[in-house]
């Protein structure tokens, strides 16, 4: 599929159907190797909450460098997307760049799949929900696929950080209903 610097990226074909493990917790064992996440702290109050992201050098960014040298390679960029209800955004991944997501407003549904061959997880796939109601942060390494769709009847809008610029030559896509990791985005009747 792809490989750069040594990564190797696969699919496991005809993998099995569904949303793999679903995660309900920071401290899961059950993350895709590498994958990270932390619960954030809100502070409501009458106005609103407050919600600190980031913290360079500090917590999930701790191997982003410092303000001093930004990002593994000098460069660190903060991003911020839209989405409306209903829209899934997948599946895509990257061959060196680390993202950092905070989903601030609206449910996520967070789909990650490991496509490193080489890795213990490869072919596994994570289902996180996450949002207002949870509100946790994930490091998503690179060679691991990575989409979300919005449930629920408003939009999300997800904040992120990455240890590089944006650059179209590492980011690779794989079309989201693809038949061999076979996701279930559709809503759950359970």
């Amino acid at each position: 599929m792809a490989k750069a610097e040594g990564l190797e990226l696969g699919i496991v074909k005809k993998g099995l159907p569904g949303l793999g493990k679903i995660i309900d917790s920071p401290q899961s064992t059950h993350l895709i190797d590498g994958v990270q996440v932390m619960a954030l702290r809100l502070h409501p109050d009458d106005r609103g909450f407050f919600e600190e992201i980031f913290r360079w050098g500090q917590g999930l960014t701790k191997d982003f460098g410092s303000l001093g040298s930004l990002g593994s390679n000098g460069s660190l960029q903060v991003s911020a997307a839209l989405s409306y209800a209903g829209t899934v955004k997948a599946i895509h991944y990257h061959l060196r760049q680390t993202d950092l997501w905070t989903p601030l407003l609206g449910q996520f549904q967070v789909f990650l799949y490991d496509l490193r061959v080489k890795s213990p997880t490869f072919g596994k796939t994570n289902t996180l929900y996450v949002g207002p109601l949870r509100p946790w942060q994930i490091l998503i390494p690179p060679g691991v696929g990575h989409g979300y769709k919005i449930v629920g009847p408003d939009a999300g809008l997800l904040v992120y950080a990455t240890d590089r610029f944006y650059d179209p030559a590492d980011e690779g896509r794989i079309v989201w209903n693809d038949p061999d990791i076979n996701y279930d985005w559709e809503k759950q009747k359970k």
